[in-house]
């Protein structure tokens, strides 16, 4: 029977933690994701979709710019999970790979600026303490993770937009079929 009653309080201990995270993200972070939407929806607006768009299409006219500057600027800036809606910005073809730059990118900021991706900055944490405790400074790895960060992002990113081209073409020529 107490095996019972034990597995019965750990389910509900589970629930009730499941709450609990529940109720730290509608009183923590969505009120911030709400502001922050509307905040750059308004600056989109206040300057212009037009102007937006077309300094977007300049900057992700370049590969290197677009798999690199625009991921580290949208989490600088946006913070995930708001960088991702700089994705309207890219072409259908390299939304694909546009997110997924974001997403490699989301772990090697927090070395630097921890404010871009603060849900998983416990992952730094862990890292940056173990080096603290050798007695070493963080920097130096926080300044190779970034670097290391942009180099695969940039890696990733080529190679999402070739897979995705290639599945689309794929796609296109089979359907006409």
């Amino acid at each position: 029977m107490n095996v019972f009653v034990k597995l019965a309080e750990g389910f509900t201990g589970i629930i009730s933690a499941g709450g609990e995270n529940l109720m730290g993200l509608i009183t923590g972070i969505l009120p911030n994701l709400l502001i922050l939407l509307t905040c750059i929806n308004a600056i989109i607006t206040l300057v212009g979709e037009d102007r937006v768009m077309n300094f977007s299409k300049k900057l992700t006219r370049f590969r290197l710019l677009r798999y690199t500057l625009l991921p580290v600027i949208s989490l600088f800036f946006l913070t995930n999970p708001m960088c991702y809606t700089m994705g309207r910005f890219v072409e259908e073809d390299q939304k694909p790979a546009f997110i997924d730059a974001c997403f490699s990118f989301a772990h090697p900021i927090t070395g630097l600026f921890p404010h871009g991706n603060a849900g998983e900055l416990f992952v730094w944490t862990g890292i940056a303490a173990g080096i603290t405790k050798l007695g070493y400074s963080t920097m130096p790895l926080a300044v190779r993770y970034l670097l290391a960060g942009v180099i695969v992002i940039f890696i990733r990113g080529n190679a999402t937009e070739f897979l995705t081209k290639k599945i689309m073409a794929k796609n296109k020529g089979g359907a006409a079929k």
